[in-house]
C-alpha cells in the first residue's frame, strides 16, 4: 500500500457534484466541496407541460469538476495535490448525453446549447415511457433473455427507451448525434481526453444495468433487434458501441496535461472506470455477500452482491443482475425506488403543510405511534422502479380525515418509503439472497432517526449506518486507490477505508407487529393499483386501518 497517499473521489449527484479527497490508508476525509448545477430548477432542466421531463446541461458537469476538485485540495492544504495517486467516478443513471463524431456533447455547441432534448436525459426523465413498454413487448417476443436479466420490464429511466423517444419527439437532435454517451463514461473520458466515440470505454455498470448489455450474448442487443424500431433508428447507435465493458477496477486512462493543470494535480494519474453513485454508495459502505446496502436520497438504490462462481437466479422486477456492476468478482443486482427523499422534499417544499419544515415535521412525526393516524400512503409519487417497473403509478394518501394532521400525513409517507424497500427486500430474499443485515447511507440516514427506526421495525432487521456520510463519493475514491495500485483490491480497500457508525436501529417488538398489519393493507394496495391480476374487494381496508388507529390510540 502506498504510504502517505490520497485519491479524489468525484460524486455527481441528481442536484449537484461533490468532490470529496481521501487518505488510501484510513479512507479519512481531509477535503471536500460541493457545486450546485447553476442550470434549471435545482440542476434539473424541467417542463411544465410535461411533467416527465428532466435534462441537464454538461456545461454544469464541466463546471462542477473545476471547482469542487480544487476547493477540496485548497481545503486538504499542504502538499495533498502533489501526493493524490487516483481519481473515481460516480454518476447518475441511465443519464445518456448525444455527443457529435468528435465526441462533443451536442449542448456545449452554440446552436444546440438551450435545447434540452440535446442536454442530457437525467436519469428521472420518463418521456420515453411508452417506448418502454415497446422495446419491452419486442424483447418479449424475440430475446427475452434480454429482459431476464434486466428484472422482466424494460424502463423509462432507461438508455434505449430514452433514445427511441428522442428520435420520435427531435428528429434534428438525434440525426446531429453520432452516438450517446452515459454520464458515468464521460466524465472520465473528459478527464482522459478520450470523448472521441471510438475511444470511449463503456461500463459494465450502465451498460448492464440500463442498456441490456450482458457477456451472455456478447455485448450489447443485437443488430437485428436494435434495428427494428422504426426503421432502424436505433441500429444506428448501436452500431457505435464497443462489445466489451469495463468495470471500476479497470482504468480508462490517464488525467491529461490539461487537466492536470487545470485541477493543480500530477499530470498521468488514473482515472478508473465509471459507475452509478448508488453502485459506489455500495462500495463505500463495505458491500460484500450477505450485506445488503441502502443508498437512500432523491431516490433510493437497494444493491447486493453474490459470487459470479455460484449459480444466481434471474429475479423478476430487480434493475438488472450483472456481472461485476458493483464489486468485481460478483454478480450485481439493482434494486431501488423511484423517489424517498423527493416525496419528502414535495411535501414540505410544494405542498408546504402548515408552513412546517423538515426537522418539524420530523419531530411530530417520531411523536406518533405505528397506526395511530389511520393513514395508509402509496410510495409512488414517481413511478414504481422495483418490483412493479412502472413509472405511469402514482401516489396516494389513504384513511385521510379532517383531523389528519401535516405530521401524521408525513409519518405515512416515510412509511410507504419504508413498506416499499420491504417489497424489494422480499423479493431478492425470495430468489435466493442472502441477507444478513442492511447498511444505510446517505444524509437522510444521519438526519432522520425518526426515518431509520420505522426502517427498522417494519423490515423486522437491525439497520446499520454506513461511517462515511460522502459513501458513494468514497466508493470512487476506493476506486481511484485500487486503479492506482494503493490497495491491491477492493476487500483491502474496504477494510482500511470503510467503518460502521455505533449508533444502530435495532426493531422494536411492539411495533413489529403493527407494522405487519399495516405491511398486510400496504400490500393489498400495491398490488391493486400495481397489477392487473388482483382484483379482490378491498371493502375492509379503510376499515382495518381505523381499527389499527384505534387501537393505538386507547394504549398511549
Amino acid at each position: 500500500m502506498a504510504s502517505g497517499s490520497y485519491t479524489i473521489g468525484l460524486d455527481y449527484g441528481t442536484n449537484s457534484v461533490r468532490a470529496i479527497v481521501v487518505a488510501t490508508e484510513t479512507g479519512k476525509e481531509v477535503g471536500s466541496a460541493v457545486f450546485n448545477y447553476p442550470h434549471g430548477d435545482m440542476g434539473v432542466v424541467t417542463d411544465p407541460k410535461d411533467p416527465h421531463v428532466a435534462r441537464q446541461h454538461p456545461a454544469d458537469y464541466i463546471a462542477g469538476v473545476e471547482q469542487t476538485v480544487t476547493e477540496a485540495l485548497k481545503q486538504a492544504g499542504g502538499d495533498v495535490a502533489a501526493r493524490v495517486v487516483g481519481i473515481g467516478v460516480d454518476t447518475t443513471g441511465s443519464t445518456p448525453i448525444p455527443v457529435d463524431a468528435s465526441g462533443e456533447a451536442l449542448a456545449l455547441k452554440p446552436e444546440y446549447a438551450a435545447n434540452p432534448t440535446a442536454m442530457a436525459w437525467l436519469w428521472k426523465d420518463h418521456t420515453g415511457y411508452k417506448e418502454a413498454a415497446e422495446i419491452t413487448e419486442a424483447a418479449k417476443a424475440a430475446h427475452p433473455e434480454y429482459l431476464a436479466k434486466c428484472g422482466g420490464t424494460y424502463s423509462s429511466e432507461w438508455l434505449w427507451a430514452k433514445l427511441l423517444c428522442c428520435a420520435r419527439t427531435d428528429r434534428a437532435v438525434f440525426e446531429a448525434a453520432y452516438t450517446w454517451v452515459e454520464m458515468a463514461d464521460w466524465i472520465p473520458a473528459v478527464l482522459t481526453g478520450t470523448t472521441a466515440p471510438d475511444q470511449v470505454k463503456r461500463c459494465i455498470c450502465a451498460a448492464g444495468h440500463k442498456a441490456m448489455f450482458n457477456p451472455a450474448w456478447g455485448g450489447y442487443p443485437a443488430a437485428d433487434f436494435m434495428a427494428s424500431f422504426d426503421d432502424g433508428v436505433l441500429a444506428k447507435v448501436r452500431d457505435t458501441l464497443p462489445d466489451r465493458a469495463v468495470n471500476i477496477s479497470d482504468t480508462v486512462g490517464t488525467l491529461t496535461d490539461e487537466w492536470a493543470t487545470t485541477l493543480g494535480l500530477p499530470a498521468g494519474i488514473p482515472i478508473a472506470g465509471g459507475a452509478f453513485d448508488a453502485h459506489l454508495g455500495g462500495v463505500g459502505s463495505g458491500i460484500k455477500p450477505g450485506t445488503m446496502v441502502k443508498v437512500i436520497g432523491t431516490s433510493t438504490c437497494d444493491l447486493a452482491v453474490s459470487p459470479i462462481e455460484h449459480d444466481l437466479a434471474d429475479i423478476p422486477g430487480v434493475c438488472g443482475v450483472v456481472p461485476e456492476s458493483i464489486l468485481p468478482g460478483n454478480y450485481g443486482i439493482e434494486a431501488g425506488q423511484s423517489a424517498v427523499g423527493d416525496i419528502f422534499n414535495w411535501y414540505v417544499h410544494k405542498v408546504q403543510p402548515g408552513g412546517l419544515d423538515h426537522a418539524a415535521l420530523n419531530e411530530g412525526a417520531a411523536q406518533l405511534k405505528p397506526g395511530e393516524s389511520g393513514l395508509l400512503a402509496l410510495d409512488w409519487n414517481n413511478g414504481n422502479r422495483t418490483v412493479l417497473v412502472d413509472q405511469q403509478l402514482t401516489g396516494m394518501v389513504l384513511g385521510l380525515t379532517l383531523h389528519s394532521s401535516p405530521s401524521e400525513i408525513f409519518r405515512a409517507l416515510v412509511e410507504a418509503t419504508a413498506f416499499g424497500a420491504r417489497m424489494i427486500r422480499d423479493r431478492v430474499v425470495e430468489y435466493g439472497i442472502t441477507v444478513d443485515r442492511v447498511i444505510n447511507c446517505g444524509g437522510i440516514t444521519v438526519k432522520s432517526p425518526m426515518l431509520m427506526q420505522i426502517y427498522a421495525d417494519v423490515l423486522n432487521c437491525p439497520m446499520l449506518i454506513s461511517a462515511s456520510e460522502q459513501t458513494c463519493a468514497l466508493g470512487s475514491a476506493m476506486a481511484g486507490a485500487v486503479v492506482a495500485g494503493a490497495h491491491p483490491d477492493f476487500e483491502a480497500a474496504a477494510e482500511a477505508m470503510t467503518g460502521i457508525r455505533e449508533q444502530q436501529y435495532t426493531p422494536l417488538a411492539e411495533n413489529v407487529g403493527v407494522y405487519e398489519r399495516l405491511f398486510a393493507l400496504y400490500k393489498r394496495l400495491h398490488d391493486l393499483f400495481g397489477t392487473r391480476e388482483y382484483a379482490a374487494n378491498q371493502f375492509d381496508v379503510m376499515k382495518e386501518l381505523i381499527a389499527i388507529r384505534e387501537a393505538q390510540r386507547a394504549s398511549s
